[in-house]
């Protein structure tokens, strides 16, 4: 049994940027670089609950990236270098929670804002941004939006203050489903998703585009969970199991996709 999963974790990308920002500067005198006032980056994520796993990872890559920027002098502008500054907001995976968390960022002087393991979240956070921006123009921040690839993001609901590195996730399935398209043994896909909008919508183009590029590949099953709230899939492998499936088609990301890996094994 195959498991056909997007990448939901490219923080790598966000890492590379930062790290590279300043990679032909001179190594600076470590304590003019803490006098200067720092640019503060808040990342924004659910550091506990469901999906600490995911959002810890995140944090690692980020942590990497601003000590690596910071030993060179920092970013260079055009009066002179300034250090990155990493501030940390634990959303516990909640939009509200999100919410009050990016109050507390702005009260810090956060000129960027970093979140990205839930589309919903990071809809309801570029939204307060816009509103923020207008309200407070010398205080504008802008968004960084390195994994929420729910497509809505950059076309109805596109930002001038959103900035995402990743593909969304209409480009990943497209990818996905061409390599369904050239495997002719496939013939049974089974399409599995967390219950809110990005895995709803996960499981809808998955079926559109095997339909479009495959006519012939049955999807012999579909199922949405309640996200961050299923402790075994053994249920749900049992089911795909039973279905005959070759594929298994999943937006699934941090803790459910782990276990739904471990339960598949």
């Amino acid at each position: 049994m195959k498991i056909a999963v997007p990448d939901l974790f490219r923080t790598a990308a966000l890492a590379f940027a930062l790290a590279t920002t300043t990679s032909t500067a001179q190594a600076a005198d470590p304590a003019r670089v803490a006098a200067v006032e720092p640019i503060r980056l808040a990342l924004i994520e659910g550091l506990s609950g469901p999906f600490a796993n995911a959002g810890e990872a995140v944090f690692r890559n980020l942590v990497w990236a601003v000590e690596r920027v910071n030993a060179r002098g920092g970013v260079t502008l055009p009066n002179g270098k300034r250090p990155l500054e990493l501030l940390r907001f634990d959303s516990k995976g909640n939009t509200e929670e999100a919410l009050a968390m990016l109050r507390g960022a702005l009260d810090r002087h956060a000129g960027f804002v970093l979140q990205g393991n839930s589309s919903a979240t990071a809809a309801a956070l570029i939204d307060a941004l816009e509103k923020h921006n207008e309200r407070e123009p010398p205080q504008r921040a802008v968004f960084l939006n390195y994994s929420a690839v729910e497509p809505a993001l950059t076309n109805e609901r596109c930002s001038f203050w959103h900035f995402r590195f990743d593909a969304h996730a209409d480009m990943r399935l497209a990818a996905l489903t061409d390599v369904l398209r050239d495997d002719a043994a496939v013939k049974k896909v089974f399409l599995i998703g967390q219950d809110y909008s990005f895995g709803q919508y996960v499981v809808k183009r998955s079926r559109e585009m095997i339909a479009a590029k495959r006519p012939d590949i049955q999807i012999v099953g579909s199922e949405l969970h309640a996200i961050g709230r299923v402790k075994d899939f053994a249920p749900y492998v049992a089911k795909i199991r039973a279905s005959g499936a070759q594929v298994v088609l999943t937006g699934n990301w941090g803790n459910d996709l782990t276990l739904l890996i471990k339960a598949a094994r």
